[in-house]
């Protein structure tokens, strides 16, 4: 793969802090930059002035043309119309107008280019600047699964909602949330395993739903200022809720056995088989969480909405 060498100056060189690991983030554009900065003050990652130690993670965005892939790498399609490659140790993600490289080799470094500025309102810089982050971080085992989370107050273990867009999930956090469960979450989460327990903790601070069924925009929030519900920065998960929206007036749920769970859990990770670098660490830390977590199917109807049912249906589940 042939890479575009850019000559100037950055217009920005930062660096965060995110679940115990330092990224060091540069950007060659100014206009580049101010979106950035913008997208990240949402999100887990705390800035650090004066860093005591080298990066972990190195991510550089720039816009420029995009490098042209190998015909010789493998390659496969994912979500939302995507392609990735591998190349030896590299890994891609080609996505619309923009491709993400991580670098193989001792340093964890990710590429970012696009082929030209997106809109305020377009998704794709966000989906690709957390696919750059999370890539490295999976690198550090820390493996991202699409998912809300809160925390049962009385039990104080965490609850993960499992679910594609429109399943349902940011809607049942909400209600809970209201119900003053604490939340890590409402979309993506980072899960982590260390002396066999697994930890999850939130990747995005705010909460974004859907305000009419079918639009495209939604309402952003954070929940300790909307409701007073306490943040907390991770958990212990006890439950998982895969959910689905079934159209009816009731919600039902359904007990999943360990292997059911496992295979849900793989569905909702595609790269702990795709990133064939650490999928069996990846594949090692969901075995771990469908062991120690009971796994349900909540088929999602609108009782959810009535103020006080989530929390109530939950305490079926003993979370």
């Amino acid at each position: 793969m042939k890479v575009n060498q850019v000559s100037y100056r950055p217009a920005s060189r930062a660096f965060y802090s995110v679940a115990g690991r330092l990224l060091f983030v540069e950007i060659l554009d100014l206009r580049l930059r101010n979106l950035i900065e913008v997208l990240f003050s949402g999100w887990q990652l705390t800035p650090v002035s004066f860093p005591d130690r080298s990066p972990d993670i190195r991510i550089n965005f720039a816009c420029a043309k995009l490098p042209e892939p190998s015909r010789y790498v493998s390659k496969f399609e994912i979500a939302e119309g995507g392609r990735c490659y591998t190349e030896g140790a590299d890994f891609y993600l080609a996505l619309r107008h923009s491709l993400v490289h991580l670098v193989g080799g001792t340093k964890v470094t990710v590429n970012v280019w696009l082929a030209e500025l997106p809109g305020e309102s377009d998704p794709l810089l966000a989906t690709i600047a957390s696919f750059a982050i999370c890539a490295a971080l999976r690198r550090f085992g820390l493996f991202d699964l699409h998912s809300a989370g809160v925390v049962n107050p009385k039990s104080g273990k965490g609850v993960l909602i499992v679910g594609s867009s429109g399943s349902g999930k940011s809607t049942l956090a909400l209600q809970l949330t209201r119900a003053q469960w604490p939340y890590l979450s409402d979309d993506l989460m980072l899960l982590s395993l260390a002396g066999g327990e697994v930890h999850a903790r939130g990747f995005r601070k705010f909460f974004a739903v859907s305000t009419q069924e079918y639009s495209r925009f939604k309402t952003c929030f954070e929940p300790d200022v909307a409701f007073g519900s306490p943040h907390l920065a991770h958990a212990s998960p006890g439950l998982l809720l895969f959910t689905r929206l079934n159209g009816d007036e009731k919600t039902r749920l359904s007990k999943l056995t360990q292997a059911e769970t496992m295979m849900r859990l793989i569905k909702a990770c595609p790269w702990a088989t795709y990133d064939t670098a650490i999928a069996s660490a990846n594949l090692e830390a969901l075995s771990a969480l469908a062991r120690q977590a009971t796994g349900f199917n909540l088929s999602a109807g609108r009782d959810l909405l009535v103020r006080g049912r989530a929390a109530e249906l939950l305490s079926q589940c003993g979370s």
